[in-house]
């Protein structure tokens, strides 16, 4: 792994970026990139981005994606956002509708989330890298393990969080937690679930899931503070 880990996640990854697993993916990464000259996606130095916007006391949601965009110029290390200047992808659009149905916030033109990530919303990809044009191409490979531990540091923290989980994949990942369950379920933490954005499934109960709100009110309610889910170009300057 080539990847500098922030600081505060350091105590949780470098055990596991030792084990002979992460080994493994560091060198298959390299092998892919370097010698059979595959482009893969998000480029280095990107690849652990969500955990360098969002430091691991700060997270107060938790949205989990599957694997990074696979087009040119798409994933940048967050889990369902783009730079600004790319076509705002279909899942997004329907994330952006739901926001205007839940929250009233008008949609956005660009598909960055930034703003998100630096108020505690960690936009955590299941699988941080996927070869161009191959979707789910990497999964498998070992980022279950990192990925797995960061969501368990989440869940393991002291303070009740929310775990937002769009779509069966993410929704079986959180299951693997130990530690992770529904305050209905005894736990401490709020967990949403619904069918995933995507326009293969957004229909069937992803929208009027109004999981923007829900997650405001619990923050709320638990002295955590709301999230401003209109991430506008003055909050990704902040």
């Amino acid at each position: 792994m080539t990847e500098q880990i922030p600081e505060s996640w350091q105590p949780i990854l470098e055990p596991v970026l030792d084990s002979p697993e992460s080994r493994r993916l560091g060198g298959w990464l390299r092998t892919e990139e370097e010698e059979a000259g595959k482009t893969v996606y998000p480029p280095r130095g990107c690849r652990l981005r969500a955990l360098e916007l969002t430091p691991l006391d700060e997270v107060r949601v938790v949205i989990l994606g599957q694997d990074p965009y696979h087009g040119p110029g798409q994933a940048m290390g967050l889990s369902f956002s783009v730079p600004q200047g790319e076509k705002v992808p279909p899942s997004l659009r329907n994330i952006y509708k739901e926001l205007e149905s839940d929250c009233g916030i008008p949609r956005p033109e660009h598909g960055d989330l930034t703003g998100w990530a630096r108020q505690g919303v960690l936009l955590l990809n299941n699988t941080l890298t996927v070869e161009a044009g191959k979707a789910g191409s990497h999964a498998g490979q070992g980022w279950d393990a990192v990925t797995d531990a960061c969501v368990a540091a989440v869940a393991a923290q002291p303070v009740p969080s929310v775990f937002i989980l769009w779509g069966s994949h993410a929704q079986a990942k959180a299951r693997r937690i130990e530690g992770l369950s529904d305050v209905r379920d005894g736990g401490k933490h709020c967990v949403i679930t619904s069918p995933h954005p995507s326009p293969l499934s957004a229909h069937r109960g992803f929208f009027g899931s109004r999981p923007f709100s829900r997650a405001n009110a619990f923050l709320n309610a638990h002295g955590r503070g709301r999230i401003d889910w209109a991430h506008t170009d003055r909050a990704l300057r902040s």
